[in-house]
């Protein structure tokens, strides 16, 4: 048997040679001064050997070890090469069967019923979330506190809502995974985003299903109260603003010219200035309210104190006679265009602006409320138009 001296001083010479151990073990010395440790073995009549690895890399004690693993192998009957070539080709079924991999074909899937701007979106927060994160692990190998670290990493830069999305997007590609047999166990819920995110207050106001619109904006064109409510509400469907922000609105923040509402900081649950775009049907709202009302301070003046403005439960009070009590509220306008427009495709970070729903300190020191301005507009026109749309077609069909 070798002894560790012998290994350490084993020296080149013009051809390679062997330094025996035990049991089929031997240094091979090669003339370049390389020194590997291999293992003679046999299957059937067949003789094999076995790399462990380089010495001084493997010492002759780990060397020993693997010959005894190899032996153990053949006591049972199993092949050591046969098992080193199934172990390289379920490294290349693992690297096939990458996180990224995997979530490219449930994406190819998935996105065949989506818009192109929210695939496309979606796409986007894979690739600059998720990926990054464990898009080189093997699918099935992929554990619960990597999920975490992930939707952490998101939290911290101030996106709480896109974690939220991230973890859920993760989650259907495992679902995905283990449909296709990539994959046993969905390791993304087995907790809960609030088991790892802060807590964020959160009022759930009534609103009515998307299927309801047409039948709403209908009821609302034929309110027979107060004209300045109806066009109060009118407003508030087509700006998805908050009640507050509406009501307290003054003449003074509105630039037809520019097609824009800006909102002062004072008036703002997050204490910046809001900008809202202007559609083409609120600009006509606004015209008729100003013709309405002749006031030149407040939009929504008090019936009884013109110098403050109309009370919260006005819009409230009108949506209830419409036959909406419990079902829809001023606020539920908010939540209802911000499902349409993300099922429509539309930038999630551009809805959120428009919500006002960002928290501007943690997402950037110098926060730019004109933001995606551009891109707004048009998504509050697309917005507006999608309103008229649910009027018009029976119009035309009363009109016939």
């Amino acid at each position: 048997m070798l002894t560790d001296l012998q290994v350490k001083n084993a020296k080149p010479r013009d051809t390679e040679y062997k330094l025996p151990d035990s049991l089929g073990l031997y240094l091979l010395v090669r003339p370049n001064g390389s020194r590997l440790w291999q293992c003679r073995y046999w299957v059937g009549k067949k003789e094999r050997k076995a790399s462990f690895g380089p010495y001084p890399h493997i010492s002759l004690l780990e060397a020993r070890a693997q010959r005894d693993e190899l032996k153990k192998q053949r006591a049972q009957g199993l092949d050591p090469h046969e098992l080193r070539l199934a172990s390289e080709e379920a490294a290349k079924i693992a690297q096939v069967n990458s996180f990224e991999a995997v979530a490219r074909a449930w994406f190819g899937n998935w996105s065949k019923a989506r818009t192109e701007r929210h695939a496309a979106y979606v796409l986007r927060r894979l690739e600059a979330d998720v990926f990054p994160a464990f898009g080189a692990r093997p699918v099935a190998k992929i554990q619960a506190p990597e999920i975490v670290h992930m939707v952490k990493a998101i939290e911290q830069r101030g996106a709480v809502d896109i974690a939220k999305r991230a973890l859920q997007t993760t989650s259907q590609v495992f679902r995905y995974a283990i449909a296709h047999g990539l994959a046993t166990d969905n390791p993304a819920v087995k907790f809960r985003p609030s088991d790892v995110l802060p807590a964020t207050s959160k009022t759930n106001y009534a609103r009515i299903e998307q299927r309801e619109l047409p039948a709403l904006m209908r009821k609302i064109r034929a309110y027979r109260g107060t004209p300045t409510t109806r066009l109060a509400i009118e407003l508030m469907a087509l700006t998805f603003v908050r009640t507050g922000e509406l009501i307290g609105a003054r003449w003074a923040e509105f630039n037809f010219d520019a097609a824009e509402w800006r909102i002062p900081p004072e008036r703002m649950k997050m204490r910046t200035e809001h900008i809202v775009p202007l559609s083409r049907q609120a600009v006509e709202v606004l015209r008729v309210l100003q013709e309405a009302t002749g006031h030149r301070d407040l939009l929504f003046p008090g019936e009884r104190d013109h110098a403050k403005p109309m009370s919260n439960g006005t819009i409230l009070m009108a949506l209830k006679r419409m036959g909406y009590a419990g079902k829809m509220t001023g606020h539920g306008f908010r939540g209802l265009a911000s499902t349409i427009l993300h099922e429509k495709g539309f930038d999630h970070m551009h809805i959120e602006l428009q919500l006002a729903h960002q928290e501007r300190n943690r997402v950037s020191a110098s926060y730019n409320h004109a933001l995606y301005i551009q891109q707004r507009a048009k998504m509050m026109q697309w917005w507006a138009d999608y309103l008229d749309s649910q009027v018009r077609p029976v119009l035309t069909v009363a009109a016939a």
